[in-house]
C-alpha cells in the first residue's frame, strides 16, 4: 500500500508548500497518539499551540508537520507551511473526499451515533474494504481529520456527525458529502442551546444538505419526529427515505426480538426477505443501532444478508455499555460501563450510578425529575446520584431508592466501594464531563486480587 499523502499531494490540497520531500502514512493531530510516518497537524486550541510541540512529533517519528508560522531551530525540516492549520486540515479533508470512490454514509442523532457507525464499520467491512472515523470524531476538527485519513482506494466510508449548536452539522456534511445519511433518532440532547426538541430535529436534518446527488435520507420511523425529518430530507434533494423501526411502514421493519442479559436476538423485514440475527451485545438501544444499519446498508447498495451475518461479531464500546465481570469481596460483580455519555433517552434504558445529564439548559430539573418513574418500572434497588442536576431526581425517588446524593465522583467513590456487595450489577451513567469512568476505573482496579 503507497503513502497516504505525499508532499506534493498535501501541498496541492491544502495550497501550501514544502521544501522537502516527504510520505506520510496517516495523519495526527496529537503528539501523544502519534505513529512513525504521520502527518503532524499543528492546531490551535483554547488552551495551547501545538506549533510549540512540533519539534517532539517530528522527534518521535512524524514525517512532517502541518504549521502555519515559524519554528524556531526547524527550518531545514520536514514542513509543510499553509496559510491556516485548521483550514489546511479541513481542505486536506475535502482533497482526500474528493480523491475517493467510495460509498460513504454519515451518520447522526442525539443518540446511538458512535454505537451505529461502529457497527456499520463492521457490517460494511463484510462487503468491501471500508473506512470509519476513529472513535467519537465528529466535530469541526474531528470530521476533516477522519476524513483526511481515508485510504483513496475504499469501497465504503463511515463518518459520525456531532453538534450542540445551529449550523454545525450543514459544513461538517457538506465536507463529508455523503451518499446515504443517517439520524438515529431525535430526544432532548443539548436543550441548553436549543429553544426545543423541534430545533433540535431541525438542526439534525442539516445532514441533508451535504447529499450527493440521488443520496437517500435513512431515518428512524419510530421517533416522534420522523415526518419533520422526511419532509426536510425531501425539500432539501434526497432522492428517497428509508425508514427503520417497528412501525408497520418502516421499511426496515423490526417483527420481533429477544432481550437477553448477554445478548439480543432480532428478526427484521427488509424489502423482499427477512432476516434474522443474534448479537452478542445486550439492551434494545443495540436493536435499534441494528435496524438503523441494515437500513443504511440497503440504502448504500450492499449486502444486508453478508452485513447481518457479520453483525454477529459485534462488540460493545468502551463507555457505552461494556459489561465487566469484577473479582469482589469473594465473590463476582457485574458492571456495565455507560459513563462516556447521557441524555433522557439513553438514560431510560437502565440504572445504578448515574451523574449529571448536562447541557440540557432551563429543562435540565424537570428531565431529572422525570427519570424516577423509569427508574421504579425497571425495579432498579437503588440509585446512586452524582452531580447537582441530578438533586432533583434525589428529590424524586422514594427513600428506599435513594442510595446516596454526592457532588462529586471523588466523594462518591468511598460510599459506593462500601455499599457494593457481590452478586450486584451496577450501571455507571452519566455525561461525560462528570467523570464518571473514574468510577469504572476505580472498580476494576478494586477487583484486582492482591499480589502474593
Amino acid at each position: 500500500m503507497g503513502p497516504l499523502w505525499t508532499a506534493q499531494d498535501a501541498a496541492d490540497a491544502t495550497g501550501g508548500s514544502s521544501i522537502t520531500d516527504w510520505a506520510a502514512t496517516g495523519v495526527s493531530i496529537d503528539t501523544r497518539s502519534l505513529a512513525t510516518g504521520e502527518l503532524f497537524v499543528a492546531l490551535r486550541g483554547p488552551n495551547h499551540d501545538s506549533h510549540d510541540f512540533v519539534s517532539i512529533a517530528l522527534e518521535r517519528g512524524a514525517a512532517a508537520a502541518m504549521v502555519d508560522r515559524e519554528i524556531p531551530g526547524l527550518s531545514t525540516m520536514p514542513l509543510l507551511r499553509v496559510a491556516d492549520t485548521f483550514a489546511g486540515l479541513a481542505a486536506l479533508g475535502s482533497a482526500a473526499r474528493r480523491r475517493s470512490n467510495a460509498r460513504i454514509v454519515a451518520v447522526t442523532g442525539s443518540v446511538g451515533k458512535t454505537g451505529t457507525k461502529e457497527a456499520l464499520r463492521l457490517a460494511l467491512a463484510a462487503c468491501g474494504p471500508t473506512f470509519a472515523s476513529a472513535g467519537g470524531l465528529n466535530n469541526h476538527w474531528g470530521v476533516p481529520l477522519s476524513l483526511a485519513r481515508m485510504p483513496p482506494k475504499v469501497a465504503y466510508g463511515v463518518f459520525e456527525l456531532g453538534m450542540n449548536h445551529s449550523g454545525e452539522i450543514s459544513g461538517l456534511a457538506r465536507l463529508a458529502r455523503p451518499h446515504v445519511a443517517v439520524i438515529t433518532t431525535v430526544a432532548p440532547a443539548h436543550l441548553g442551546f436549543f429553544p426545543s426538541v423541534e430545533a433540535i430535529a431541525d438542526a439534525k436534518a442539516e445532514i441533508f444538505l451535504g447529499l450527493e446527488a440521488g443520496g437517500v435520507a435513512v431515518l428512524n420511523r419510530d421517533n416522534p419526529h420522523y415526518a419533520r425529518l422526511a419532509a426536510a430530507a425531501v425539500r432539501t434533494g434526497a432522492a428517497d427515505v428509508v425508514s427503520f423501526g417497528a412501525h408497520r411502514a418502516a421499511t426496515v421493519r423490526l417483527l420481533d426480538c429477544v432481550l437477553e442479559p448477554c445478548s439480543s436476538m432480532i428478526e427484521t423485514s427488509l424489502p423482499g426477505f427477512t432476516v434474522r440475527v443474534r448479537l452478542p451485545v445486550a439492551g434494545r438501544h443495540w436493536v435499534i443501532n441494528t435496524l438503523a444499519v441494515l437500513a443504511a446498508v440497503t440504502a448504500i447498495g450492499a449486502d444486508p444478508r453478508r452485513a447481518a451475518e457479520a453483525l454477529t461479531g459485534l462488540e460493545e464500546l468502551p463507555g457505552r455499555g461494556r459489561r465487566h465481570e469484577l473479582s469482589w469481596r469473594s465473590g463476582r460483580l457485574t458492571l456495565i460501563d455507560e459513563s462516556y455519555n447521557a441524555s433522557p433517552a439513553a438514560v431510560c434504558a437502565a440504572l445504578a450510578v448515574l451523574g449529571d445529564m448536562l447541557e440540557l439548559g432551563e429543562a435540565t430539573a424537570r428531565l431529572h425529575c422525570e427519570l424516577a418513574d423509569p427508574l421504579a418500572a425497571a425495579k432498579v434497588e437503588r440509585v446512586f446520584l452524582v452531580g447537582r442536576a441530578v438533586a432533583a431526581l434525589y428529590d424524586a425517588l422514594p427513600e428506599s431508592r435513594r442510595g446516596g446524593l454526592w457532588p462529586t465522583v471523588g466523594e462518591a467513590i468511598p460510599e459506593l466501594l462500601r455499599f457494593l456487595r457481590a452478586g450486584d450489577v451496577v450501571m455507571i451513567k452519566g455525561s461525560r464531563g462528570i467523570g464518571l469512568d473514574l468510577i469504572v476505573e476505580r472498580l476494576r482496579a478494586e477487583s484486582v486480587p492482591p499480589e502474593t
